[in-house]
């Protein structure tokens, strides 16, 4: 298979799975393990996600407006603040994980736990929120849990960074679609300046292996696109429908997945 191809259909895969509940580092790390495409770098898998992060501006252009204008109103400067905090927690986190050394796990059997206990966690709490009373306001205690969501999608893929912190918002009573458009608007600067940290690492310590920018670019721009149907695609899903059937799916992967471990 062409290279350009095989990094084409990662960023299919990427952008596909990054803002649904499933987990797009999983899903790439899955895939690679499983040698259906070549492996690639942390710098690929974290890099590409700014294609998907970039989309979420387009697709939610209309609420970034709104923002944008309404910076002299409380609520809005509010809200921002918390989209920060929350981003700022989680940044943090990071910086400070790195700096331990941490790397993603190549071990096709945590992906498989994650998403297997990932898609029980959804079930549960999709049960536990069905006909209780919910509200539109994201609080301070959302935002430090969605950062916090977040770090710990980071450090276990196949958790769902997505997953994580809808499911953290809906558990502390914020309704499905203003959970849903929280967690999507965090993720502009956290995968943002995830994949820009990753690139300025790159370009200050390169390795054996040059990487190939010409490829990560077009991996980030197939992720863009595809990241951009599914975003437009699930704004509209939430308003009618529970999580629940992305629960359903990580359980059927990642028992799948784990019995092809044992």
């Amino acid at each position: 298979m062409p290279v350009w191809l095989s990094v084409s259909i990662l960023g299919v895969i990427e952008g596909v799975t990054e803002f649904l509940p499933i987990s797009s580092t999983g899903h790439l790390l899955l895939v690679e393990n499983s040698h259906w495409l070549p492996r690639q770098s942390d710098l690929f898998n974290i890099t590409v996600q700014s294609g998907a992060a970039l989309a979420v501006l387009f697709a939610f252009s209309t609420r970034v407006r709104e923002l944008v204008s309404g910076l002299g109103t409380p609520e809005t400067r509010a809200y921002l603040l918390k989209l920060a905090l929350a981003f700022v927690i989680t940044g943090a986190g990071g910086l400070i994980l790195k700096k331990q050394g941490f790397s993603l796990p190549k071990e096709t059997a945590p992906i498989a736990l994650a998403t297997l206990l990932g898609g029980i966690a959804i079930l549960l709490i999709e049960g536990a929120v069905r006909g209780r009373r919910s509200r539109s306001n994201v609080t301070w205690l959302t935002a430090v849990s969605v950062g916090l969501a977040q770090l710990l999608a980071a450090v276990f893929p196949g958790t769902s960074r997505s997953a994580a912190t809808i499911l953290i918002a809906l558990a502390l009573g914020l309704n499905r679609p203003a959970a849903t458009e929280f967690s999507f608007l965090v993720g502009v600067p956290t995968l943002l300046a995830a994949g820009a940290y990753e690139t300025y690492h790159a370009l200050r310590h390169p390795g054996a292996v040059a990487p190939e920018w010409g490829l990560l670019a077009l991996g980030t721009l197939v992720s863009a696109v595809a990241a951009f149907l599914v975003v437009r695609w699930l704004i509209r899903w939430v308003q009618t429908h529970s999580f629940a059937a992305f629960g359903w799916y990580r359980i059927a992967l990642g028992l799948a997945m784990m019995t092809r471990i044992i």
